[in-house]
């Protein structure tokens, strides 16, 4: 990756001796949508000057806003990582957080959770389980009982709002189609079977009493299996992904785990969510939302593929992910 197509301020603190505590090195982690600098026992989050539509970062204003909202919100479930927002500034050549000078960005300070806990190195290694699932489920129902909600939260889960969403996705994506991550046959099979559910307004209606302001990002990548466990990174960028049913939060964790080849703990993790939250009706929706989520982390591939500033590597991961993302969107749509 060239440091030629990142912002002047990352490289610059991308050299370890440029932090007023010790660090060894310094990682570079990047989304569709951040950078993310990993350093010492800190981890220093920025946002991208990006707009998708379902978000807009493109000026320094909103980015300050978002981080400040990352902060209030992600501290519903880790009050203790999530530690402060913080100025950029800019003197001559030199960088700092919380300097002197011109502030030219804002950021995120968290405190670094075990790398090697996170959920996705330890679905890797073979080690998670039953329990972890029971883990999981034992935090999320309290966060769920105690989620705001009301009548204009609950209203972001009748089927003409979800279809906001849901055909969003098809609208962002067809520029894509047939350039090898997603063939026109699956975007077809996708389309028909979302617009199709989507019909079923009476369903959806229903539903609308478990519509809440859940966390919009919940999958492994999010999720620490320290002591206690942490879920982390939720949705703060735009609410109506935020205010959704709580079949749609956790349908993207199941979707997640089938995604991993762990569909025995997939069907397990809802079967102990229904149980423990009596949320029966769940299981009607919850396809419809797994293809979703599926479809959403395809489409996100394909944005990190085709950002400016990734590399080769980096653009052909993301690509080969993107493929089987939609494939399991086939699978679900065909179920």
């Amino acid at each position: 990756m060239s440091d030629a197509n990142l912002p002047a301020y990352i490289t610059y603190f991308l050299d370890p001796h440029h932090y007023d505590h010790a660090v060894d090195e310094v990682k570079l982690v990047q989304t569709h949508i951040s950078f993310v600098l990993i350093a010492g026992d800190f981890v220093y989050k920025f946002k991208k000057t990006v707009d998708f539509g379902f978000l807009n970062f493109t000026t320094l204003d909103k980015r300050k806003y978002y981080c400040e909202q990352e902060l209030i919100l992600n501290r519903r479930l880790c009050a203790d990582i999530y530690l402060q927002t913080f100025p950029v500034n800019q003197q001559g050549d030199d960088f700092a957080f919380n300097g002197a000078g011109e502030v030219v960005e804002y950021g995120l300070k968290m405190k670094k959770m075990p790398l090697d806990r996170m959920m996705i190195d330890v679905i890797s290694a073979g080690g998670v389980d039953r329990q972890t699932m029971d883990d999981i489920v034992d935090i999320l129902v309290p966060f769920y009982d105690k989620a705001a909600s009301g009548a204009d939260i609950q209203g972001f889960g009748t089927a003409q709002s979800v279809s906001v969403n849901v055909l969003e996705n098809f609208e962002q994506t067809q520029g894509f189609v047939g350039q090898g991550a997603l063939s026109a046959e699956q975007f077809a099979t996708i389309s028909s079977y979302a617009t199709s559910f989507l019909k079923q307004k009476e369903l959806f209606k229903q539903r609308c009493a478990w519509v809440k302001d859940c966390h919009g990002d919940l999958y492994s990548a999010n999720i620490c299996l320290d002591t206690p466990v942490y879920i982390f990174d939720c949705i703060e960028f735009n609410e109506r992904f935020r205010y959704c049913d709580v079949a749609s939060d956790v349908a993207f964790l199941a979707m997640d785990l089938d995604f991993q080849g762990l569909a025995e703990l997939s069907a397990y993790f809802i079967e102990r969510f229904v149980e423990m939250s009596a949320d029966t009706s769940l299981m009607e929706v919850l396809n419809f939302y797994k293809c979703y989520r599926a479809y959403v982390r395809g489409k996100i591939g394909l944005f990190t593929a085709h950002a400016p500033e990734v590399g080769a590597a980096t653009k052909a991961s993301s690509l080969e992910m993107a493929g089987k993302y939609f494939q399991l969107a086939e699978r679900y749509a065909s179920h």
